[in-house]
């Protein structure tokens, strides 16, 4: 069987090279795609980020890759948001006011409330709801480094929840779109487990016709 073929999105939104190596290490074939025309044709596609929200909504719409992507998601390609990526999925942020968001997922992004330490930095553990890709862990710990937390319109759509003060979503799932607020490629064996089972999660999805 051959690999799956997956884009990671290069919008200059921080180092792709860890998260490329760790997909490569659990069996993809990875592309990196400064373009929608160099990302066509992947199985998945992995949105990753590291930054403010405007600005990195403001790159993609330079490179054309909101209604792209928009578009992949309507064909049932598996798309993968980490950390500033998965809160790019929702409609807006609290950190750039003004700004739309992708709006693949409804609800918005808010700050950590106040009181706790900000950014939320540092393993802590991810306690996931049953079903595939998070079956491959048991409560493990994963690194996070993030200010903001996603706030889904549908709580059925949280995969994954982590403590920090309050029950905050580790992880969100709907469709063909995961989410992951945490960082697997920085969480060390357990990380690459994780996306072993991301990467047959997304081949699972594509076996599965648009619509089905």
């Amino acid at each position: 069987m051959d690999a799956l073929r997956v884009a990671i999105i290069d919008y200059e939104a921080g180092n792709l090279r860890s998260i490329a190596t760790a997909l490569t290490l659990a069996g993809a074939d990875v592309v990196l795609a400064p373009t929608p025309q160099e990302a066509g044709g992947c199985d998945a596609v992995l949105l990753p980020g590291v930054g403010a929200f405007g600005a990195a909504m403001q790159r993609l719409e330079a490179a054309g890759f909101p209604a792209w992507l928009r578009g992949q998601v309507d064909a049932g390609v598996p798309l993968i948001g980490v950390c500033l990526g998965m809160q790019l999925l929702f409609e807006s942020s609290e950190e750039s006011d003004g700004v739309r968001g992708l709006g693949l997922l409804q609800g918005d992004v808010g700050r950590l409330p106040s009181g706790l330490k900000v950014p939320h930095m540092g393993w802590n553990q991810v306690v996931p709801r049953p079903g595939r890709p998070f079956d491959v862990v048991d409560q493990a710990f994963f690194y996070f480094a993030h200010s903001y937390l996603v706030r889904p319109a549908d709580a059925a759509v949280v995969a994954a929840s982590v403590r920090y003060g309050m029950e905050v979503p580790a992880a969100v799932r709907c469709g063909c779109i995961l989410g992951m607020q945490f960082h697997p490629e920085k969480s060390g064996a357990v990380g690459q487990r994780l996306l072993q089972g991301v990467i047959a999660w997304c081949a699972n999805v594509r076996a599965v016709p648009s619509g089905a």
